[in-house]
């Protein structure tokens, strides 16, 4: 399986790949459900290379690790999973 750190580079570096809308769905502990986000929705903190950041409606930044996304969408079509 490719590693999810991959998947997001090959979506932020590759100019071909990269073409498309790209949602993530991660595990949210609180809520007990995947989470979908827009890919641009999120950030790559430069200090924590494991995790990724996003903000909620309310304005609170949540930093989420990488070992919780659980699928990567691109138009629509899951291109990458784990359990």
């Amino acid at each position: 399986m490719t590693p999810i750190q991959d998947i997001l580079h090959r979506i932020r570096w590759d100019p071909e790949f990269g073409l498309g809308e790209f949602v993530i769905g991660y595990y949210d502990r609180i809520k007990r459900a995947i989470i979908l986000v827009p890919f641009l929705e999120i950030t790559f903190p430069n200090d924590a290379p494991s995790v990724f950041e996003l903000i909620d409606s309310e304005g609170v930044t949540h930093s989420i690790p990488l070992h919780r996304v659980k699928s990567v969408y691109k138009n629509g079509e899951l291109i990458w999973h784990r359990e």
